[in-house]
């Protein structure tokens, strides 16, 4: 980013002080692996904890431990990485409270912000610079109970819905939730299968069968670095 666009993090009157933390798992500089911003060089926020336990779920590691971290300790390592680019993810980001201060400072700032988001959560109050990447749970993660629906009424098109899929059946749902609801007029819809359980070739082929209006996916970190966390 180039330094002269950076500006303070503005304090927000009743919800920040100089004590306010977040629990940190890590901060790390990758390309991003999804959304419509695949590819871009981005600072990554892991924030640590989360309420779901999804089957799939590849940041367990993310569910305890941590930093504590100063807000402006994390806006200052985001700064050393010099990108343009942030995605706030966990774990679920915004099981802690200071997760909105932090997005909001984040984009007061002049970054270029998105959130990594379950879908189980109130997503009302996130400032609405911020690109919310919501990710909806399907049954075969298990957690399909606790999507709050009520969100969709919180997205704008500069928002995305995912899937991720876990097998036919999953599929299945998505496709009627996306139909039912009408999803696409929302905003991006987001088709991801559950690396090393379903075929992306096969999630494909049925996208393209039923033409569907959505944006197929692989998570491209994986395909460049595997399973090793901070990728």
């Amino acid at each position: 980013m180039n330094q002269t666009t950076i500006k303070q993090p503005a304090t927000v009157a009743g919800d920040t002080t100089p004590a306010a933390t977040l629990r940190v798992t890590e901060i790390f500089f990758s390309l991003q692996g999804e959304t419509s911003r695949v590819g871009l060089p981005t600072v990554f926020v892991r924030l640590t904890g989360c309420p779901l336990r999804c089957g799939y779920c590849d940041t367990a590691y993310a569910f305890h431990g941590g930093e504590s971290l100063a807000l402006t300790t994390i806006i200052d390592r985001v700064a050393a990485y010099g990108a343009r680019h942030v995605t706030l993810t966990g774990g679920e980001p915004l099981a802690q409270k200071h997760a909105l201060v932090l997005l909001r400072q984040l984009a007061d700032t002049g970054y270029s912000v998105s959130l990594e988001t379950s879908g189980a959560l109130d997503v009302s109050e996130v400032d609405v610079r911020i690109s919310k990447i919501l990710d909806l749970k399907t049954p075969g993660s298990g957690e399909s109970a606790r999507n709050l629906w009520a969100n969709l009424d919180h997205l704008t098109p500069h928002d995305e819905i995912k899937f991720v899929l876990c097998d036919e059946q999953d599929y299945i749902w998505a496709r009627e939730q996306l139909q039912a609801r009408r999803l696409a007029a929302l905003c991006p819809v987001l088709f991801s299968p559950v690396h090393g359980q379903l075929e992306p070739r096969q999630l494909a082929e049925w996208i393209l069968r039923d033409q569907l209006p959505v944006r197929f996916q692989v998570q491209l970190h994986k395909l460049l670095w595997g399973e090793v966390p901070g990728h």
